[in-house]
């Protein structure tokens, strides 16, 4: 059903106006003419006046009219066929134009299309390599960090050593002393002894110095055998003390070599935790680079999908146009009622 605005009778003054020009009406022409009216009401219309045209077709003209213009009038009618032929044919090549148009212009965008997967498909490639990379200076890390777990553990085992060399060195030592403080302790208790020996025996032979001189002489030998017994403890005692102070020394010496060799680990274990940091910033520049080149991808892919809807909404805008109008154009063709589909139902 037609819409409210524009009427059929304004529709054929407009029509009657054309004619009366030598114009053949058509939807374009009636609008023109009208200056306001929906393509779609004033098609319906047109459809009504051609269909009340057809039916009053073998009605007779009204007596009284002259040939001259009952002649005048089948002209104009031919020519105003003619016309719309000709203006059909031209919308129909216009139409089929604009098709190929939007065809090309849809092999573009496939052509386009191509090409964001193509670059798609590189930087995937690139990314690849990244992941790649990445993984190396991970297990370069893992490694780095395995040989700075070994160095921790040779570095504990040498300080162990250095502890127990300690704890030996400190024992020799309190043993040594030990043994000197027991060895002038037993000097002193046998001095004493002689002493008193020596004491007692000239307070009991005061009266007999034969006795005496006997005594002395005895005593004389004893201290000998015993001085001599004290040199050759004392000589054993001295062996026994240049022997602890050879292993002192080898202590000391061992005790050198392992502050040497900790000193090493404390630098080596200084020299990979700077390269365990180095590759730790290595390794967070790579990762902030992967978020870069992610989110760039991402914001290419996002633009590329933008543009394509985009791209595919003016195409069907266009087509839809191009349809209306040759709709528009089908439906103002005269003599094609019967061929041409409604404008409301498009084939």
């Amino acid at each position: 059903m037609a819409r409210t605005g524009v009427r059929y009778e304004d529709v054929q003054r407009a029509i009657d106006s054309l004619m009366a020009k030598g114009e053949a009406p058509s939807v374009h022409k009636i609008r023109e003419t009208l200056g306001t009216g929906s393509f779609t009401t004033i098609s319906e219309h047109l459809r009504e006046w051609r269909r009340l045209r057809e039916e009053n077709r073998d009605v007779p003209p009204p007596q009284g009219m002259p040939a001259e213009l009952q002649e005048l009038a089948e002209t104009l009618w031919t020519q105003a066929q003619e016309a719309a032929n000709q203006a059909l044919a031209h919308y129909r090549q216009e139409a089929d134009s604009r098709v190929d148009d939007a065809r090309q212009q849809a092999a573009e965008a496939e052509r386009r299309a191509e090409d964001a997967e193509q670059r798609e498909t590189a930087l995937s490639a690139h990314l690849t390599q990244i992941d790649q990379r990445l993984e190396q200076r991970t297990s370069e890390l893992a490694q780095l960090r395995t040989e700075h777990e070994a160095l921790q553990e040779r570095e504990a085992r040498s300080r162990d050593r250095l502890d127990e060399l300690v704890r030996r060195l400190e024992a020799a030592e309190e043993q040594a002393k030990h043994r000197e403080q027991a060895h002038r302790q037993a000097l002193e208790e046998q001095a004493e002894a002689h002493r008193e020996r020596l004491a007692q025996e000239e307070e009991r032979n005061e009266t007999a110095e034969a006795r005496l001189m006997g005594l002395l002489d005895q005593e004389r030998q004893e201290r000998q055998a015993a001085e001599k017994a004290h040199a050759g403890r004392e000589q054993r005692l001295t062996r026994r003390l240049e022997t602890l102070q050879e292993q002192q020394s080898a202590l000391q010496t061992d005790l050198a070599a392992a502050r040497q060799a900790q000193h090493d680990a404390e630098q080596a274990r200084g020299n990979a935790e700077q390269r365990e940091a180095a590759l730790r910033d290595q390794h967070e520049q790579l990762n902030a680079r992967f978020e870069q080149q992610e989110q760039r991808i991402a914001e290419q892919t996002e633009q590329w999908r933008e543009r394509e809807r985009h791209f595919e909404q003016r195409l069907w805008a266009s087509l839809d146009a191009m349809r209306e109008e040759w709709r528009s154009e089908r439906t103002a063709a005269p003599g094609d009622e019967n061929d041409t589909p409604d404008a409301t139902n498009p084939a």
